[in-house]
């Protein structure tokens, strides 16, 4: 990856490296485009590479199964001939509206909160959920970071563990079914009888052989030293259960805020999603918006359609850039259109 200049001009300016951007990046070089990724995480990924870069994904096309963090690296390999610049590590703060010199496009401005600027002939906005901060966990809030964890960045780290998962959705379940061969013992804890999980997910954790206790929570830690040793859990009844445990791992939801965002001007519907027309044009001309973030009627939340909503979006742009560039390049196949060497 290359690092952007603090101060610097670009094509596109893609606002968020999940997968979505960074396989906008790629279709952006394969435009022509010069392109500028940006991202508040340190790393590129988005939520994949922040919750579960571990993880098997199944419904990306032509990958049977394929490991987050794989997925990442390949998006990167992908855009690399193209050579966009990544500014990590950078949240978008303000955005300047430059109006175009003789009736043409206008331009944009991004500061970033580390005083990094970002001018751009067009935007594709690809945040995902914006930024996202987890649900904590009172009862083990002084372990954070010292057994207690809201993400599996290393699967391998529970081996021999005894572990506790708290919660009842589809990250609870996944981790616990993910852990379940590795650690000595896994517990999930929900404090209902239902889960918001898959149900599928849920019956393979079942038929692992997972002890699930429901209508219960978490409501003791005992430490010495600073490392977790058990917890108490209490049911509904009043009854407490004492767990050998080596760590926890509190899957219980985040919270999402789109920030900066949206004082913007564009238009965002119930502080959340952004709506799009079939272009995937925001309410801002020259700014586009694709992934999760976007919104229209039928939208479906999946990796694979952000994947052709960039294209779209990048296609769109392109033309918005320069009229004289059509909307549809032709296909990657076309030797005119070839990726370049790598150096």
């Amino acid at each position: 990856m290359s690092p952007c200049p603090a101060d610097h001009s670009t094509d596109l300016l893609i606002v968020g490296a999940g997968p979505t951007g960074l396989f906008a990046a790629y279709y952006a070089g394969f435009r022509g485009l010069s392109v500028t990724v940006l991202d508040s995480l340190p790393e590129p990924g988005g939520q994949i590479n922040a919750m579960y870069p571990e993880k098997q994904i199944f419904d990306i096309a032509g990958f049977p199964a394929v490991r987050g963090r794989e997925l990442v690296d390949r998006l990167l390999e992908q855009a690399a001939p193209y050579d966009p610049c990544h500014l990590l590590g950078h949240r978008a703060e303000t955005m300047e509206r430059i109006p175009g010199a003789g009736g043409g496009p206008d331009t944009f401005t991004v500061t970033t909160h580390q005083g990094a600027r970002v001018r751009a002939r067009a935007m594709l906005i690809t945040g995902g959920i914006g930024t996202f901060t987890p649900r904590p966990l009172p009862a083990a809030a002084a372990y954070e970071g010292a057994g207690l964890a809201y993400f599996v960045r290393r699967p391998d780290d529970y081996a021999g563990r005894d572990v506790v998962i708290v919660g009842g959705g589809d990250s609870a379940f996944d981790w616990a079914d993910t852990l379940h061969p590795l650690a000595a013992s896994v517990t999930l804890v929900h404090r209902r009888d239902t889960f918001r999980a898959h149900p599928a997910t849920v019956a393979a954790v079942r038929a692992a052989g997972v002890e699930i206790l429901t209508e219960a929570e978490l409501t003791k830690v005992i430490g010495d030293g600073g490392d977790i040793e058990a917890v108490e859990v209490t049911r509904r009844d009043g009854q407490t259960h004492r767990l050998p445990c080596r760590g926890i791992i509190a899957a219980l939801g985040f919270t999402a805020n789109l920030g900066p965002l949206l004082g913007w001007g564009i238009d965002i519907a119930h502080r959340r999603h952004i709506p799009v027309d079939s272009a995937m044009r925001t309410s801002l001309p020259g700014v586009y918006a694709a992934g999760d973030i976007n919104d229209y009627p039928g939208k479906v939340r999946l990796i694979a359609v952000g994947f052709g909503e960039a294209a779209t979006a990048v296609n769109n742009a392109a033309h918005h850039i320069d009229p004289e560039q059509p909307v549809f390049p032709g296909h990657s196949t076309d030797v005119s259109t070839a990726a370049p060497a790598v150096a």
